[in-house]
């Protein structure tokens, strides 16, 4: 008991720096049901924190809210798990990006299941931030910001087009059926080919279950949405370099991505073990390091604080729909996926995260580069 009153306190001490209580009456205010609490999160940082919540050790009426103000209390900073040295030390030794280990993230997590998806992302599976600026819904926030890729290429009948990381073949259908474009999509997620394939049949699309390093043809254009995040520190130089050789010298690419403001050879440990498997949020310095010397930055574009919209609506869409699921989805898996969005939620909204598109060009536009927004 007195080793547990002293974590406790420690525990209590560290969440009023963030105003947060234990028992309070807050929405942010953690409900502890488990005193083992304590030490597990003095002892297993993040990782603890949210594997305690799976277990049901305590609640909160708003995760997010929670979250939110651990995050800008910078707590997870003091709290260190005895394993994350190590696993990031590993991140750097270890490419745990190439060969089999890049097919890890779509088995793991882009194949958990095309109805979980469906049933949460809205009526184009699109899996990445929307833009919200003229949008009042989700459905046309994805819209909008597929039409404002495609406008940032220039894209215009008769180009090819290569989608690197091509999701469920939204970007490559839209492009298709809106600027007369033919296209070539990569995916490392066999469940995502597949519906793809489905999405985009009767159109100049062909979707590859493929690493972006094999080897392939010139195109006009290059997109790449929501994907970079897979690739890691250790290859951004070497994903930067196969692009440029797969674009045309008067080509453009479009990098959407989730970005830092803080270069990181590892990611956080709970999102790491359930959520995105050797997964890395790149910095701009890591970004323009990797970019020398290959390309041309024409356009940099953050409407990061978009992303907490669309998590928002991520969530409102799962919750409506977990009933009708199937039962593998069971309450444990339920409550990691709520600690999934309301984590990626705080994030953006504290402005650590940002959802960056770059353009690029491999020796500079003539006379110069229009930025669409």
């Amino acid at each position: 008991m007195e080793n547990e009153d002293r974590f406790g306190r420690r525990v209590r001490a560290l969440l009023d720096e963030a105003d947060v209580r234990i028992g309070g009456d807050r929405d942010w205010d953690m409900q502890v049901h488990d005193s083992r609490l304590y030490p597990r999160l003095l002892g297993e940082g993040s990782l603890g924190l949210g594997e305690s919540w799976m277990d049901g050790w305590w609640d909160v009426a708003s995760l997010d809210g929670l979250l939110l103000r651990l995050m800008q209390a910078r707590l997870d900073a003091r709290v260190h798990g005895a394993g994350e040295v190590a696993d990031g030390l590993g991140a750097w030794l270890l490419n745990r990006q190439r060969g089999r280990r890049s097919y890890v993230v779509g088995e793991r997590h882009y194949d958990l299941g095309n109805d979980l998806y469906e049933a949460m992302l809205g009526t184009r599976l699109v899996y990445s931030c929307g833009y919200w600026r003229d949008a009042s819904s989700l459905d046309e926030a994805q819209e909008a910001k597929l039409d404002l890729c495609c406008r940032k290429l220039g894209l215009e009948p008769g180009m090819r087009l290569l989608d690197i990381g091509c999701g469920w073949g939204e970007m490559l259908k839209f492009a298709a059926e809106r600027y007369g474009v033919s296209g070539v999509g990569l995916t490392i997620s066999r469940e995502q080919a597949k519906y793809a394939r489905q999405l985009c049949d009767g159109l100049p699309v062909e979707i590859r279950l493929q690493d972006y390093r094999e080897p392939g043809e010139r195109f006009d254009r290059i997109v790449s949405v929501g994907m970079f995040e897979h690739v890691g520190v250790r290859n951004y130089r070497t994903f930067f370099r196969v692009a440029r050789r797969r674009l045309e010298r008067d080509g453009l690419m479009l990098l959407h991505t989730i970005g830092g403001n803080v270069s990181r050879n590892r990611t956080d440990p709970w999102i790491a073990k359930y959520i995105f498997p050797n997964s890395m949020i790149p910095s701009a310095a890591q970004v323009t390091r990797a970019l020398e010397r290959r390309f041309v930055i024409e356009d940099w574009h953050n409407f990061g604080a978009d992303y907490d919209r669309t998590l928002q609506a991520w969530r409102d869409n799962i919750e409506a729909a977990w009933e009708g699921l199937p039962a593998h989805y069971d309450e444990r898996f339920r409550r990691m996926w709520r600690f999934y969005l309301a984590g990626s939620m705080a994030s953006f909204r504290a402005r650590r995260n940002h959802a960056w598109q770059i353009v690029l060009s491999p020796e500079g536009v003539p006379g110069g580069y229009v930025a669409p927004r």
